[in-house]
């Protein structure tokens, strides 16, 4: 969630935040009346359990005044008596008003932390406003192959996948249904090989490896952002309370969960490998053809923890890492500021990578790249000890990818040859062993 007291010292930024968004700039006052309510209720109750915690040490003086005055047959023990049930019925009274407050500070807590949650992270200055086509365009790298110059219409890549005897989404829609699909012979070799490639550049550039858990826990998902506004999108194992997660990026959130990190030599960054799995509500009718719009997909993530004074800068490492492996795989590609109403809501800012795909005529998503701030980590209580000596605070988390499934979409169709054959880039050569796919029929 946003940082109130980012809310409480600048609200106008969080209300510009939300109207690029698309969203209901209103929360914020809404917001700022219950953090109001919460901060007055909690004033009240810390008074009056003050007075009571004072109240409670007179009572014990009062017994204690009573009880020596009776043993010692004092005059005055009937008066110090009644004096010692008056504090007990005072405290006994303000006991009951301390849990009442007590309550409505935690009700209050409740419906602040509530807003909160559907409050997108604020953006940074320069992300563009609008939906999802008003992104725009930093830099086009690549000149897509002119076919009809060559002499042949290009195969999309389902075609190609056929004939090479990569893939078959028959028998995959047979086991799982629409959008379930198997790599098979040199298309599981190919997909192999772009992840291993991903992790072997990870591993060189520092990152630690790792194989992530794939199901989550809910307040994992929540605490990365994935169940606020597009539950129906993640599908959920309810007899155990699990997700399937759609991304390494969840387990790799969780990882560092209530933990205080070292952050003093610099980020800490991961690379996860992991099946994904998406629910695609809301996209019937789109992709339906091949393998770029799927339930169920490989991908090689990239996470970092950082300071948040370093996320910027963070962010265009990871961008640079991206552009280094679809270097790698020598295909036309473009990269785009995804505008603010396209952000997911943990995303401050997103660059997304997208590659040339010849038969569509259009560059699709291969990676994207998120600075999510302190969103995360502040729900998911990852911090660091303060430089300044003065406890804790929360640390910033990006991700981006270095490799997915649809990657070989992009590989197929831009390095086809006449013949039906797919020529390997030269980077993806020695993780595949393989010059040139043949086709085999």
């Amino acid at each position: 969630m946003i940082d109130i007291k980012l809310l409480r010292d600048d609200p106008d930024r969080v209300r510009a935040s939300q109207l690029a968004r698309g969203e209901d700039p209103g929360i914020v006052d809404a917001i700022l009346a219950a953090d109001e309510r919460r901060r007055s209720s909690l004033g009240e109750f810390e008074s009056l359990r003050a007075e009571q915690k004072a109240v409670s040490k007179d009572v014990g003086a009062a017994m204690g005044a009573f009880q020596r005055a009776k043993k010692a047959g004092a005059p005055d023990a009937e008066h110090l008596e009644a004096v010692a049930h008056a504090a007990r019925t005072k405290a006994a009274h303000l006991s009951d008003q301390v849990k009442a407050l007590e309550a409505n500070a935690d009700e209050a807590g409740a419906e602040l932390e509530r807003l909160l949650r559907k409050v997108g992270n604020v953006i940074i200055e320069g992300v563009p406003t609008g939906g999802e086509d008003d992104y725009v365009v930093l830099e086009t790298i690549g000149t897509p192959r002119d076919f009809a110059a060559e002499g042949f219409e290009p195969l999309d890549h389902l075609a190609l996948g056929e004939r090479l005897g990569a893939i078959d989404m028959e028998r995959g829609a047979k086991v799982g249904g629409a959008r379930f699909y198997y790599l098979t012979g040199v298309g599981a070799l190919l997909e192999l090989a772009v992840l291993n490639m991903a992790m072997a550049q990870a591993t060189a550039a520092g990152f630690t490896p790792m194989i992530t858990p794939t199901m989550a826990r809910p307040e994992i998902m929540l605490g990365a952002g994935f169940i606020d506004a597009h539950a129906d999108e993640v599908y959920r194992l309810e007899a155990d309370d699990l997700y399937l997660t759609g991304t390494s990026e969840v387990a790799l959130a969780g990882y560092h969960a209530d933990e205080i990190i070292d952050l003093s030599a610099g980020p800490k960054r991961y690379a996860g490998w992991s099946a994904c799995y998406r629910r695609e509500a809301g996209s019937h009718g789109k992709d339906t053809r091949g393998i770029i719009r799927v339930h169920q997909f490989h991908k090689v993530e990239m996470f970092s923890y950082c300071r948040p004074a370093e996320a910027e800068a963070e962010h265009e490492r990871l961008l640079a890492w991206e552009r280094e492996m679809l270097a790698k795989i020598e295909v036309p590609y473009r990269i785009i500021d995804t505008a603010a109403g396209d952000l997911g809501s943990p995303a401050a800012r997103k660059f997304d990578c997208e590659a040339w795909v010849p038969t569509q005529g259009k560059y699709r998503e291969l990676t994207s790249t998120s600075n999510c701030t302190t969103y995360q980590a502040r729900r998911l209580g990852t911090r660091e000890r303060d430089p300044n000596g003065s406890g804790t605070r929360t640390v910033a988390t990006l991700n981006g990818t270095l490799g997915t499934t649809r990657w070989l979409v992009a590989i197929l169709e831009n390095h086809q040859q006449p013949d039906g054959s797919v020529v390997v880039p030269q980077a993806l050569r020695p993780f595949l062993g393989l010059d040139v796919l043949e086709p085999i029929a």
